[in-house]
């Protein structure tokens, strides 16, 4: 006889029968136990699937926010378009404004080209990213350093305009006693640039001096002169800093061709025995590179358009031709360079560049944007018309 039937046998019925409704309890709480031991682990395997939704979700929005970044590189628009379609930001003004001026790995040139557009979105977004900059207690030259770097000014004179007027409005509300009006502000940012690139710029062989530096700006703070002592202060800082003008996120040579005024294969006629060769032509930034392929990264040569004219030539067995010429320099070389097949830089030893199209439509399409982009600075044309506001402007005595 075992111990357990000694001991059962030592029970009444009624203790009989509550150790059996124990034993019952124990078998029913235990299947509780496991049931929620069940449920705890599906809970768990939902938080885990949920967990690991959500972070699928973070990576799918961090890959569509780099590549709206990226499109947004290529093309401005549909990079913003991208990014608001797929709901990484709202699309109003503020929201842009705060993308391009705080977003790293953009473009400097794309935000430019997006800032300059004329729509209203454009112009909102503009003014948002200028308010974004903080130029309290800053004097003219450190205001410029700081906005400067934040995009690379597009080409067009228009677009520059609305550009440099919304930076003195924002400058002179930042800076209230300093000018007497934003149109100086204007004009003097202005000046300011133009002596950067006079002071640094190898190729301006005049240096601006101090003296003239304060010369041609005066009476341009409301027909009055800004003390010489600030302007001579915005000099010196210039003279020994110039401008960092920003790089381009990325392959840098491929976005300094990333807008150009005009592109395609052209036949230029060059060499030791004078020979038509096939190129590809790329016209912007007021210069003429040519490369032996498109998907070449450096251009076999680059001819600057200063001082520089273009004209239809008459040539034979080619009868759509155009002459790149020097009027002032007949007989001398051109300034421009080209790649030897070694690597080599040397300095090109053309009189005039003749070059072919295929057809009188092309030759014309592309003289006439040659003679767009041969134009002075236009710098010197929007503070002309900004100067000439002011002095009419001035109280007259």
């Amino acid at each position: 006889m075992t111990d357990c039937q000694m001991v059962s046998s030592d029970f009444t019925a009624d203790e009989k029968m509550e150790i059996e409704s124990i034993k019952t309890y124990k078998k029913d709480l235990l299947d509780d136990i496991q049931k929620l031991k069940m449920e705890i682990d599906n809970v768990m395997a939902e938080i885990l699937s949920f967990e690991s939704a959500e972070e699928n979700k973070t990576i799918e929005k961090s890959k569509q926010f780099s590549m709206g970044k990226k499109k947004f590189n290529m093309d401005p628009k549909k990079g913003i378009n991208y990014l608001v379609e797929n709901k990484l930001m709202d699309g109003g003004a503020q929201s842009i404004a705060e993308f391009l001026y705080k977003e790293e790995g953009l473009n400097k040139t794309a935000i430019g080209e997006f800032l300059g557009e004329r729509e209203e979105l454009h112009l909102k977004t503009l003014k948002a990213f200028v308010e974004l900059h903080e130029f309290s207690d800053l004097n003219l030259v450190q205001a410029l350093r700081q906005f400067l770097w934040s995009f690379r000014l597009p080409g067009e004179a228009q677009k520059i305009d609305r550009m440099m007027e919304a930076f003195a409005t924002r400058y002179c509300d930042c800076n209230t006693h300093v000018f007497q009006s934003t149109d100086t502000c204007y004009i003097l940012s202005f000046a300011i640039i133009m002596l950067n690139t006079s002071l640094h710029n190898p190729c301006v062989k005049d240096k601006t001096t101090l003296e003239r530096f304060i010369s041609m700006n005066r009476g341009i703070n409301n027909g009055e002169n800004l003390p010489d002592e600030l302007l001579s202060k915005l000099y010196e800082s210039i003279r020994n800093e110039p401008f960092k003008i920003p790089e381009d996120d990325g392959n840098d040579l491929t976005h300094t061709f990333f807008n150009p005024d005009r592109e395609g294969w052209l036949l230029k006629l060059g060499g030791r025995v004078k020979t038509w060769k096939r190129r590809w032509f790329i016209l912007t930034d007021n210069c003429l590179y040519y490369f032996e392929f498109t998907t070449d990264k450096e251009p076999r040569g680059i001819i600057p358009l200063e001082n520089l004219c273009v004209k239809e030539v008459p040539y034979a067995r080619k009868p759509y031709c155009l002459e790149l010429y020097n009027p002032n320099s007949r007989g001398q070389k051109i300034k421009a360079c080209k790649t030897e097949t070694d690597g080599r830089v040397v300095e090109g030893k053309h009189q005039s560049y003749t070059i072919c199209a295929a057809s009188a439509e092309e030759r014309d399409s592309w003289i006439e944007a040659i003679r767009a982009s041969i134009t002075k600075d236009p710098f010197y044309d929007l503070v002309s018309v900004r100067k000439k506001k002011v002095i009419n402007q001035a109280p007259q005595d």
